[in-house]
Formats: structure tokens, sequence, C-alpha cells
């Protein structure tokens, strides 16, 4: 056997472990939460449940706690804009939106709304 056949070997059981872990927590979390994607709040049932797929929140694909604490449903739609934003935001490196410390808008409609509502009493 030569090397090369020794890390071709190595790669498909790494592929394989890899599908089987995967397997694993998507069942749990498919038997933890709703079928419902956590962003768009689309149901799944039936053959449609395959396009559920299971989140990291932390992006941290070899934290699979029990309880499923760090997983969230998306559907495909959602997951992959879940990702895209975190590359957008790596590649100009700015943290993700909902996570800075200044809001994305300066405009706020609704500034003067309590003071025309007193003015009416």
């Amino acid at each position: 056997m030569t090397k090369n056949d020794q890390t071709t070997g190595f790669s498909e059981q790494l592929v394989r472990e890899r599908r089987e872990r995967l397997k694993g927590y998507r069942e749990r979390a498919l038997k933890l939460f709703p079928w419902v994607c956590a962003r768009c709040t689309r149901e799944f049932s039936g053959k449609r449940v395959k396009e559920l797929t299971v989140h990291h929140k932390n992006h941290n694909h070899e934290d699979n706690p029990p309880d499923g604490s760090n997983w969230e449903l998306l559907c495909l739609y959602c997951h992959e804009n879940e990702h895209a934003r975190m590359s957008d935001a790596e590649w100009y490196e700015k943290p993700t939106p909902g996570g800075e410390s200044e809001p994305l808008a300066t405009h706020k409609p609704f500034a003067a709304l309590e003071q025309l509502f007193q003015r009416k009493k």
C-alpha cells in the first residue's frame, strides 16, 4: 500500500465519520425542535423536512450538546443567508447585523411619535 493509498483511505474514513456525526445531530435536532424554520417560520412536513438544516449558532460544528442548545433548524434558504451574512461580515471586517453595538440605521422615523400623542391630550 502506497502513502497515497493510505491518505485516500484516511480521507474517506473522515468523510464517513463526519457523515455519521451529521446524521446523528440532525436526527436529534428533528426530535427536539418543531419542524419550523427559526428565521422565516415556514413549517415543514413529510418529504419537505429534508429542506430543514441544522445550523450551529456558534458556527462550531463540533459543539453538539445533547440538549441542542447550539442548534436551530433553518430552511435551506435561511441557512444559506446566515452563512452569506457571516462571509460578508468577515470580508468587510465588521460584526454581523444584530451583533454590533451601534444601530445599522440612523434614521428614527418614530422619534417624535410620543410628542405627537402628548399634544393631542
